[in-house]
């Protein structure tokens, strides 16, 4: 990696990180956790959601970089098919990409709204 990369890299992650709660209890009381430390099966519910929000925020920063990289090889190309073909194929991954992510949670809205079972939220039955 050149210089200027790996600033970004690291200015990126110092930006866009969360503190991590894996010590606190209070980001898994409630369904997760019972009297205090206990930890129940409901604890996979928890884990299911940050799994979840994880994937798509990484979905999400693919999208953006993939259509960053794309447009900035687009208007690098000068008129180089070779290298034109390729950027409008970075391009047309990413929003083939972004538009996968976002039918899928249509498509998991649909079928929440046409049988009336909520497929959107993991909920382990049994819990307080």
């Amino acid at each position: 990696m050149n210089k200027p990369s790996c600033f970004l890299f690291l200015v990126s992650c110092f930006l866009f990180t969360k503190p991590v709660l894996a010590q606190s209890t209070t980001s898994w009381s409630g369904r997760c956790v019972q009297h205090g430390d206990v930890a129940t099966i409901q604890g996979f519910e928890c884990l299911f959601a940050n799994i979840l929000q994880v994937i798509v925020t990484i979905a999400g920063l693919a999208f953006f970089f993939m259509f960053i990289s794309g447009g900035f090889k687009y208007l690098t190309s000068s008129g180089d098919e070779k290298k034109l073909a390729t950027a409008s194929s970075t391009l047309t991954m990413a929003i083939i990409g972004l538009v996968g992510v976002i039918a899928s949670w249509l498509i998991m809205n649909f079928i929440q709204k046409f049988t009336g079972v909520n497929v959107t939220t993991f909920e382990i039955p049994g819990g307080p």
